[in-house]
């Protein structure tokens, strides 16, 4: 039987800020782009910090300006990936430094869901203490995966990318793992391209607070043309 309160650890992987949201290429500047990725990190930081039941934060990065941003929004510690392989191997390494860290659960999230709402996260975790072992939640498209929750933080290895919700699905099932599939909707707003910004600033128009640093980075694109 589990521990009443599982001690969780949510692992966020942020890609070098010069390397991100390359598929957003042609449509904004390299510097609105990585101002994008800088605002959106920084939202996510700030969810996870007002989140009542995610006990410490790690991020897992090689960019100095994420560095910088994790000890200035409370984050436990940085796990350093000098090699900048993807998220999934980016991912590996958080669990492992969660694991000897004493988690007991891991959460892990994209750095690109500034919308995430800490509300929405409890509750994604208050779900998990029911007893599904793996939580798989999509984007907004239904076939990737933007959040895993995980215990314990080893019960399968992360493989995120296309096709990422049925592979977590069939990870957990080989490992004989509970596992649901839930939809969170400020986690399914991720940024890839330029679609995907267009619904997350539909969406940050429907609703107020939170993802305050992408609200004032999206406007002054609005204003701009994004160049």
């Amino acid at each position: 039987m589990r521990a009443p309160r599982e001690r969780t650890a949510a692992v966020l992987p942020v890609k070098r800020f010069s390397a991100a949201k390359k598929r957003l290429d042609g449509d904004i500047s390299d510097g609105t782009r990585r101002a994008l990725a800088e605002a959106m990190v920084t939202d996510v930081l700030i969810a996870l910090r007002r989140s009542k039941l995610v006990d410490e934060v790690l991020v897992v990065s090689g960019e100095h300006t994420a560095v910088a941003l994790a000890a200035g929004y409370d984050a436990a510690a940085v796990v350093d990936d000098p090699d900048d392989a993807g998220h999934s191997s980016a991912a590996v390494r958080g669990v492992q430094a969660a694991l000897e860290r004493g988690a007991t659960r891991v959460l892990l999230v994209p750095g690109d869901c500034p919308a995430l709402d800490p509300v929405e996260v409890d509750a994604l975790l208050e779900r998990a203490e029911s007893g599904p072992d793996v939580l798989v939640v999509p984007d907004r498209h239904g076939s990737g995966t933007n959040a895993l929750v995980l215990t314990p933080p080893d019960v399968i290895r992360p493989a995120f990318g296309p096709g990422s919700r049925e592979r977590h699905q069939q990870l957990a099932a080989e490992a004989g793992a509970a596992c649901d599939v839930v939809e969170v909707h400020t986690l399914g707003l991720d940024v890839d391209t330029l679609d995907d910004l267009e619904a997350l600033r539909g969406a940050l128009d429907d609703f107020r607070g939170g993802a305050s640093h992408t609200r004032g980075l999206l406007a002054r694109v609005g204003r701009v043309g994004g160049r």
